[in-house]
Formats: C-alpha cells, sequence, structure tokens
C-alpha cells in the first residue's frame, strides 16, 4: 500500500483500499507525521504555516475479511524500516510543557546503520516504531487522529516495533485497519509531543481472535524494543500526575543544561526523543511519583 492512500480521520463509513484475509502479510508505506510538510532542508517558519488537517495521516483503510464486532484483530509486526532523516519540533501549543516552550523549534537527525545522529550531536539507536495504529470506531462520524481512543490509534507506545505483536478490539465488520506515523526512535512519554518523525515501511501480518473482547489495546513487546544500561532520572512527587510528570520533566531538562552545552528547548526535544517517563508510584496516598529516565551515556 503506497503512502499516499492516506486518510486523516477515524470514520467507520471510508471506503478500504485493499481486503486481506487472516494469514496474509501486506507491506504499508506509511508517511511522516507532517503529511508530507516538513523535508530535510525545512527551517522552523515552516511550522507556523502547518496545515494541521493533514497532520498525522494514516494509510487505509484495511478490510480484514471475517472480522467483526468482539474479535480481535492481531497485527504481527514483521519488519519496519525507515527514511534516512527525521525531525523533531517544538511547535507552539503542543506538548507537556507547551506554556514554558512558546516559541516554534525545529531539528533535522540523520538515520543510517541503525544508528541516530541526533539534533544535539549525540547518537542513538534507531528502534523504529509505529506511532498510530488503530481500527475504525462503532460511532458514527469522523473522529480526530490526534487523541488514542479503546480502538487503538496515536498510542505512540515506543514498542509498537518489528518483533512486536498488537491485539486491537475490532468494533465494525472487517476492522478497517489503519497505521501511520513512523517514529525512528521515541522516548516513554513523547513529552515535546513529536519524536524522530519519520516516512516508513511496515511489513505487517494479520490474523484474527475471535470473541477475545477487548477492552482496549493490548501488546506483546519483542526484546529489542527494550532499553538497557544506566540511567539518569529525575523525579515529580505530588498529588496530581500530570504535574508530576510536569515536574520530572522540567527537572531533567535543567539536568540535561547542567551537564551539556545544549540550551532548554533542545534538553526538552532530548527527553522526548531519548527518556523515559514512567509512573513510578500510585499507591502511597496522597502523592504519586513519576520519573523520567534517560540513558547517563548521552551526559556523559
Amino acid at each position: 500500500m503506497r503512502r499516499t492512500q492516506t486518510h486523516g480521520v477515524w470514520d467507520h463509513s471510508l471506503a478500504p483500499v485493499i481486503r486481506v484475509a487472516p494469514g496474509d502479510t501486506i507491506v504499508v508505506e506509511l508517511e511522516n507525521a507532517s503529511g508530507g510538510q516538513l523535508a530535510l532542508d525545512s527551517s522552523a517558519s515552516a511550522l507556523g504555516t502547518l496545515d494541521f488537517g493533514r497532520i498525522n495521516p494514516v494509510t487505509g483503510p484495511i478490510f480484514v475479511e471475517g472480522a467483526r464486532p468482539g474479535d480481535a484483530l492481531v497485527v504481527e509486526i514483521l519488519a519496519l524500516d525507515v527514511d534516512s532523516w527525521g525531525w523533531t519540533a517544538n511547535i507552539p501549543g503542543f506538548g507537556l510543557l507547551a506554556d514554558r516552550f512558546t516559541e516554534p523549534a525545529l531539528r533535522i537527525s540523520r538515520i543510517e546503520s541503525g544508528t541516530i545522529a541526533l539534533f544535539t550531536g549525540m547518537q542513538l539507536p534507531s528502534v523504529p516504531m509505529i506511532g498510530t495504529i488503530g481500527v475504525a470506531p462503532a460511532q458514527a462520524g469522523a473522529f480526530s487522529v490526534v487523541p488514542p481512543t479503546r480502538n487503538g490509534g496515536n498510542m505512540d507506545i515506543r514498542h509498537v516495533g518489528a518483533g512486536a505483536t498488537l491485539y486491537l478490539p475490532v468494533a465494525v465488520d472487517g476492522a478497517l485497519l489503519s497505521l501511520g506515523d513512523g517514529h525512528a526512535a521515541q522516548g516513554d512519554g513523547e513529552v515535546c509531543g513529536t519524536a524522530i518523525e519519520t516516512s516508513a515501511v511496515a511489513t505487517l501480518r494479520i490474523m484474527l481472535e475471535r470473541d477475545r473482547h477487548l477492552p482496549a489495546p493490548m501488546l506483546l513487546t519483542d526484546a529489542r524494543t527494550q532499553r538497557a544500561g544506566r540511567a539518569l532520572a529525575t523525579t515529580g512527587i505530588g498529588p496530581d500526575l500530570f504535574q508530576a510528570a510536569r515536574d520530572a520533566t522540567s527537572a531533567m531538562i535543567a539536568e540535561i543544561v547542567r551537564r551539556t552545552s545544549l540550551t532548554e528547548v533542545d534538553a526538552y526535544l532530548l527527553a522526548s526523543v531519548a527518556g523515559d517517563l514512567k509512573i513510578s508510584e500510585i499507591v502511597d496516598v496522597p502523592n504519586w511519583v513519576v520519573s523520567l529516565h534517560l540513558d547517563a551515556g548521552l551526559l556523559a
């Protein structure tokens, strides 16, 4: 399937572009999240003219023969190949610290032989993932692709990569699977709102499990998507998880700036593509702990 066969909303009335049977293997091209609006030579000024109606396009829909409401669509990601470059941006009004970082910033990274030459001058392993993948909702109408739902969508789970198996609750006949938003790397939380955004080619095997009645997507991860090594972790502690996440992120930005020559906005973008935001404690009333983990080797 070509990356030109895309749509920008979840809508079960959209005509499928291909029909497959359970057990089939398909190759799907994914456009980068800008919908082709950002190129290798783009500058931050391009962010001010983005058409948000073209943001986060997904390729599809894919009709799966025999899929019916109550089933689980099983998507095995056999391979995921990314482009030779990707972009990361601070888009005004978007991101965990949108009130703090109000100016547009756009950074380009190069991708080659499994390694990303980051905009910071650092190197990061390329761990390709699919940011947006889901099936059509049961409700009639057109719904934004930006927020995730129980049918999947823009979940940005960094483990949805090669070797992983994703289970999606089918809501309509044929499931109507769509996917897009390729990333060469992303940290858990994607704190600035963008990762290493890139075009990609996904090879998928499509299966069905009857009458699973999943309440929400489920994922079997692959060991290749796990991080290893020593990490620096900052924390946010308090009764509000959202504020704790902001506090942990702000603390990490300050620590990156202290240990490197990066500006605050580049530290923010680095935390989004390489840092993992985790809920560390949510049982000791009244305060919860959120931690942000970053490979200590990046700060050496």
